[in-house]
């Protein structure tokens, strides 16, 4: 409970909720909190239209409603709001969300309420601290599940509105750097595992590499000191050790400015200790490899100036090829443009250059929020100047909401954005000129997907620049594909090994989902007729939309899906269609499963005694042709086992009564029996219904289906199957090993 008696939530970062901490320590030095008119002139210097009264009067509300409540540094806990708003104020943000960041915590954190901020400030401003608000949880629960739930609704947010995404990314990089305050080196340590996996990258998604830097570097000291020490330490050692090659590269590249006539500066750009820690990890390379290359940025004033003085550079200095990237004519998707180029410079020394104009230097510094600016007299983000140098606001993040479309568990979602964020690009074609943007090491299927989702399911092979190739073939630069595509949707074999986004994963496991889905449904259908035929009743005398409403399900296709997975009962079903026959219905499936284990007819046994009980083992389950023999305990029914039943060995077998049984002949009617087999299959879609299928046409009734082990490769599948006899039996695994899906088929006996 906060001093002022408003509860102050203990997962905010930097946040102290007045709980004496395990540690103690001096007293922090308080910092210095931006005051209410330098906030607004700050503001005003870019959108000198912009309310001042607004400003005022969020910045007051938050001050009230904070009251007395203090971060873990010892400010009080409204300068964490109004440094928020100060960040967002370097990227010249509009009114409404400076005043959104002023207030996002006070919905959370205080008495204060929705209706109140609409009331007061609007429903702009309101829609976005409520989707800042939703967001609070993201980076603090310990839960997986949880923490996914929320990154899900942290980009549907983030979808319908950038700058909720915007104002979270300010709000974490002020907690970042007061990050130290925080006393428990585990939440530290937490909050920085968050921000390397979730706010680094998406702050690249949308081009604000200044803010990803900052957080790569503060979370990489928290979680690696070491390494962050050590790196530090040689990055500054080469510089000083080649302080003079440094100083004069620059002096030729000032001097290749004036040779090619083009103004311009030139500037050195200081290597992150976590950005050559990851180039390390991810190439395998030492240290040397890494920083021995100088990095330096020309900036010019326009597009010719930049080819112009590319083309100077690479007369003086020899160009590494395949180090090459022209991000002018191809910008990333986050609307980064520049020209990338390595170069051998005097000494052999390798030289990194990034040549470009002032207006793409600032978009690469704060990407999106580059093109907030007047258009006549209202400030706000200027959505045609984004689009004219190549960045499409809705892009940034579509491919997260088309998974979150995919209807991926949150868990899978989560797992498959962070793989999403964390690839460098490639451009490719459609045959029809059409760019698109795909992550290093795509594939022809990640193509497919990105071009259109219904492409992609039905993707059956590729054209890469004319000639026909394999789908693990990875796409290159200006690589031209054509896609071939199938009569219906299905998914590749081996696809995993053919996919590279997060995209693509996610739609193929949406296909799977739905092929088996299908297979189930019918599994479903199946049951439910032949315990109906059972009782002599018809499928049609029954409402399954109407019973899947009382058993709080979908619709009858999802009861039917359930009954085909074997976690809702079939008698439960029936018992439902006819609630006043309930009891009778529930007595006679109980009675079935006392008399025969496989809930159909008994099979006739000769040498049986008059009258005895008769029940069939459930772990042999015993079929005609089957040598066998009975056993019966005190006070129990016989027991049918085949001779070779584990259940034998039992310890009190011994003490129970054996009866020599055979079997007198298939009976009329066609009673059959129930054979349990195992099927280890390839693990691909439609292996279910090419199972089921391969049963059906062999003549045995699938009783039920139980999935056993599964691994990327294959899966385990276990049937009881209705059959006439042990002939029959071996018929159907006979068939089933004859499918080039299956790998392995055996009867399962006690």
């Amino acid at each position: 409970m906060a001093p002022d008696g408003n509860t102050v939530s203990e997962i905010d970062d930097g946040v102290s909720s007045g709980v004496a901490t395990e540690q103690t320590a001096p007293a922090p030095t308080p910092t210095r909190i931006l005051r209410q008119y330098e906030l607004v002139e700050r503001v005003k210097a870019y959108a000198p239209n912009v309310s001042e009264e607004q400003l005022n009067a969020a910045y007051v509300y938050a001050m009230i409603k904070h009251g007395t409540q203090k971060r873990a540094s010892g400010d009080p806990y409204y300068s964490h709001p109004v440094a928020v708003a100060g960040i967002l104020t370097e990227l010249k943000l509009d009114e409404a969300s400076i005043v959104a960041a002023l207030l996002h915590d006070t919905v959370e954190d205080t008495d204060a309420t929705m209706e109140e901020v609409t009331g007061l400030f609007g429903q702009e401003v309101a829609d976005l601290v409520e989707g800042v608000t939703k967001l609070g949880e993201l980076e603090y629960t310990s839960e997986q599940s949880k923490q996914a739930e929320n990154f899900q609704k942290f980009i549907l947010a983030s979808v319908k509105d950038l700058r909720v995404l915007l104002v979270k990314l300010a709000d974490r990089l002020h907690n970042m750097r007061t990050l130290h305050h925080i006393k428990k080196d585990e939440k530290r340590k937490r909050i920085s595992r968050e921000t390397l996996e979730i706010y680094a990258p998406l702050a690249r998604r949308v081009g604000i590499y200044k803010f990803a830097a900052e957080f790569e570097d503060i979370a990489f000291r928290e979680l690696n000191p070491e390494a962050y020490s050590t790196l530090g330490e040689r990055i500054r050692t080469l510089n000083e050790k080649s302080a003079i090659d440094i100083s004069r590269v620059n002096v030729e590249l000032a001097e290749m400015l004036k040779r090619a006539g083009v103004e311009g500066r030139v500037t050195g750009r200081q290597k992150q200790p976590y950005s050559i820690w990851r180039k390390m990890n991810r190439k395998d390379i030492s240290f040397r490899d890494v920083a021995d290359i100088f990095a330096f940025r020309l900036i010019v004033h326009s597009v010719d100036d930049c080819y112009r003085l590319l083309g100077v550079v690479h007369q003086k200095w020899s160009c590494l090829q395949d180090r090459f990237r022209d991000y002018i004519s191809m910008p990333k998707p986050n609307g980064y443009r520049s020209l990338h180029t390595t170069v051998r410079a005097a000494g052999n020394r390798r030289i990194e250059l990034q040549i470009r104009t002032e207006d793409m230097n600032r978009t690469a510094e704060t990407g999106i929020a580059a093109h907030w600016s007047y258009k006549g007299s209202q400030y706000g983000f200027n959505a045609e100047g984004a689009l004219e140098v190549g960045l499409d606001p809705s892009r940034s993040l579509t491919a997260f909401a088309d998974m979150i479309g995919d209807g991926a568990d949150a868990q899978e979602f989560y797992e498959h954005a962070k793989l999403e964020m964390y690839l460098d690009h490639v451009f490719a074609f459609t045959p029809n000129g059409r760019l698109i943007v795909l992550p290093t090491g795509a594939m022809p299927l990640d193509f497919a997907y990105a071009v259109h989702t219904k492409i992609g399911d039905s993707c059956k092979g590729c054209r890469i620049n004319g000639e026909t190739r394999p789908l693990r073939s990875k796409l290159r630069n200006g690589d031209v594909v054509e896609i071939i595509r199938g009569d219906k949707p299905g998914v590749v074999q081996g696809w995993e090994a053919l996919t590279q986004t997060g995209r693509a994963r996610s739609a193929i496991k949406r296909l799977i989902r739905s092929s088996e889905a299908a297979s189930f449904h019918s599994l479903g259908e199946s049951a439910l007729a032949a315990a109906l035929e059972v009782l002599q009743m018809k499928t049609d005398e029954i409402n399954l939309d109407e019973i899947a409403h009382r058993l709080n399900l979908k619709n009858g296709d999802d009861l039917l899906e359930k009954l085909g997975r074997q976690t809702i009962e079939v008698e439960r079903v029936i018992a439902e269609a006819f609630p006043a026959r309930a009891q009778e219905i529930l007595r006679s499936f109980e009675a079935m499963r006392l008399t025969e284990t496989t809930a159909n007819r008994l099979i006739e046994i000769r040498d049986l005694p008059s009258g005895g009980a008769l029940q069939l083992c459930q772990d042999c389950s015993p079929v005609l042709g089957d040598r066998i023999v009975g056993l019966q305990k005190k006070g129990q029914p016989i027991t049918v086992h085949c001779i070779d039943c584990n259940r034998l060995g039992d310890e009190d077998a011994e003490y129970a009564r054996w009866f020599d049984l055979s079997w007198s002949g298939q009976p009329d009617g066609g009673i059959m029996a129930m054979g349990r087999i195992k099927v280890t299959a390839i693990n691909r879609p439609g292996v279910m219904a090419q199972l089921c299928s391969a049963i059906a046409e062999s003549g045995g009734n699938i009783l039920s289906v139980q999935s056993g082990e599964r691994s990327i490769d294959f899966t385990d599948l276990m049937f009881d199957i209705e059959v006439a006899d042990l002939k029959h039996l071996t018929l159907i695994l006979a068939t089933l090993r004859a499918l080039s899906a299956v790998d392995r088929v055996e009867r399962i006996r006690g």
